[in-house]
């Protein structure tokens, strides 16, 4: 590693948007210095940005972490070597830290989220140390980063990081700090030239982006509002809406042109008791009401939503009220997750945890009616035209996001990423649509 700007770097990415967009500062940050991204088996360092949140992100981190192990013990016998980088939510727990510090001396640097701007100088240090380096912060100030995007046809850009609302059952807050917003100017300054450079579709991300404040006072309608007038930005989308602050202004300011038709608005239970539980601040009347104000204004609009299954106390009756509540919110698709305990969140010490077992079977009577609800709702496409954005190509087959965010699989020719072409549908399944590109 004697021309350290000349190394190759490889990301791998755990978890939601939030952790991508993170990697994508991090390839920003490396390739600003002159590394390169390259495959894992020809990289000089490997970088894992690692997720929290659910238990089977933890488990393929360290899954991942073995098979990197063994690539660095291959390398070392051929008198290479191999800087293992890792980072991310899990990285802001303290006995994970020391978990690896015990368990894996062959992770060389280990940073958090919220001194992702100190990762080159972190590489070179141990580098140039031959000592493994920590560098963990409880909480920083937001900090404008280079990025390097994944797709050049569309962007993430952060407006909040953090979350202030504490859910019983989530470790956000504790990983990623408090809610703080970042300046208008930024976000559409970043915007902007995210759609310079080829970007034909912005989503907005924050743990809740309804709760931006701006440093004027500006709210997350003005985001959308002055967004919208970007010229060249076809699209708009966000995530995630909480409920507790989804106002009638914004549902509102939905009907603009540039904003899609689709909102993920994460529900949780449909039973006010478990809500009230989880600290979410709405019950399931306030909820139901939000989704029949979407409705009216727009009755083909697409929503998604998280749902947690077997959250401790939760009976039977609580989870008929679940299931209840997805038939007459007509989700087009969820998110579902059993639940599990998380280090350092009040509901892993609440009494009336979940026999795994019933979890299981409630888990699949669930996805059996969000399935049987997602194929009527698709079943409506068949026969129209609908518009597509490109996000994959194999030969003359491509697959793209509909206005409502559905998955579509179709046939065309002279197709390149970043299209945004009319397909008519033919077919439709519970997670996709199909179709052929029309031609002009």
């Amino acid at each position: 590693m004697n021309d350290i700007n000349a190394l190759k770097y490889n990301i791998i990415t755990f978890g939601c948007q939030m952790n991508e967009r993170d990697s994508e500062s991090i390839a920003g940050i490396l390739k600003s210095h002159g590394l390169t991204s390259a495959s894992i088996e020809e990289a000089d360092i490997v970088v894992i940005n690692t997720c929290s949140i659910r238990e089977n992100a933890n488990n393929k981190f360290y899954g991942t972490l073995g098979i990197v192990k063994n690539i660095k013990k291959k390398l070392k016998k051929n008198g290479d070597d191999l800087v293992v980088c890792v980072c991310g939510c899990m990285m802001q727990e303290g006995e994970v830290v020391e978990d690896l510090k015990a368990r894996f001396p062959f992770v060389d640097v280990i940073f958090g989220t919220h001194n992702i701007d100190r990762v080159y100088d972190l590489i070179i240090k141990t580098i140039e140390t031959k000592r493994r380096e920590i560098e963990i912060l409880e909480n920083a100030e937001i900090k404008e980063m280079p990025v390097d995007r994944v797709n050049k046809h569309k962007a993430f850009v952060n407006i909040t990081f953090g979350c202030n609302n504490f859910c019983t059952y989530c470790i956000v807050p504790y990983t990623r700090g408090r809610e703080k917003s970042r300046s208008l100017d930024k976000i559409l300054g970043e915007t902007a030239d995210a759609v310079s450079l080829g970007a034909k579709e912005v989503t907005f991300l924050g743990q809740n982006v309804n709760s931006y404040r701006g440093e004027n006072g500006e709210n997350f309608r003005d985001v959308l509002v002055e967004a919208s007038k970007i010229q060249g930005l076809e699209r708009i989308r966000f995530m995630t809406s909480h409920p507790k602050d989804l106002t009638d202004e914004l549902i509102d300011v939905m009907s603009l042109d540039k904003i899609m038709p689709h909102i993920h608005l994460p529900v949780q239970s449909g039973s006010s008791e478990i809500l009230k539980r989880m600290n979410r601040h709405y019950d399931r009347e306030r909820y139901l009401e939000i989704i029949d104000k979407i409705y009216s204004l727009n009755e083909d609009i697409a929503i998604t939503t998280d749902i947690i299954v077997g959250f401790p106390t939760e009976t039977e009756e609580d989870f008929s009220k679940t299931l209840d509540l997805v038939r007459r919110a007509r989700f087009d698709a969820a998110f579902t997750f059993m639940y599990s305990k998380r280090r350092n969140t009040k509901a892993a010490n609440f009494d009336g945890q979940v026999d795994r077992v019933e979890m299981g079977r409630r888990f699949d009577m669930l996805s059996e009616l969000l399935k049987d609800i997602s194929f009527e709702k698709n079943k409506k496409f068949i026969g129209r035209r609908i518009k597509v954005m490109v996000d994959k190509i194999e030969g003359d087959n491509a697959e793209g996001r509909s206005p409502e965010f559905k998955l579509v699989k179709f046939y065309g020719k002279n197709i390149k990423k970043g299209d945004i072409l009319d397909v008519v549908v033919d077919r439709a399944s519970p997670f996709s649509l199909s179709g052929k590109q029309e031609q002009a």
